[in-house]
């Protein structure tokens, strides 16, 4: 089982979700829509803990902010990412800008940076517009 506990993108309620199920169309608790787990999934401040922290795989996390320019650069990559390793790797944004306490918390300075959580630890993270490919070399095709 590969358990991760996210916010529903419609109705914003928490849910514990199987990605190793995710190929069934996995949907919210509460208002029965779907997850798009082949898609980022953005995490608030509140959520960061129960959905980065305690997730059961690992979760590249996008720390971003609308205003910045290599930041929709990346979303493309991010988006093939999430939809290539869909059921083993979760793909998180986090917007700096309405999460400044996550920011702190771990000292990022410049964005977009790239953080790989795994077992709640950040194990490994890159700054800037690395592309696909460091992104792929940062998560070790899902394993870090």
């Amino acid at each position: 089982m590969a358990h991760v506990t996210i916010p529903c993108q419609f109705c914003g309620q928490m849910n514990k979700v199987d990605l190793a199920k995710h190929a069934m169309g996995p949907k919210c608790h509460s208002c029965g829509k779907p997850f798009l787990l082949d898609h980022p999934v953005k995490v608030a401040e509140e959520h960061f803990d129960a959905t980065v922290l305690n997730s059961e795989v690992p979760v590249l996390v996008d720390f971003y902010a609308d205003w910045c320019g290599p930041c929709r650069m990346m979303a493309p990559a991010l988006d093939e990412i999430a939809s290539e390793h869909a059921g083993t790797l979760l793909v998180a944004k986090v917007d700096t800008d309405k999460s400044p306490a996550i920011s702190m918390r771990y000292n990022i300075r410049g964005i977009p940076y790239f953080g790989l959580f795994d077992k709640g630890k950040l194990a490994k993270s890159a700054v800037g517009a690395v592309g696909k490919k460091g992104l792929l070399d940062m998560i070790g095709n899902g394993k870090p």
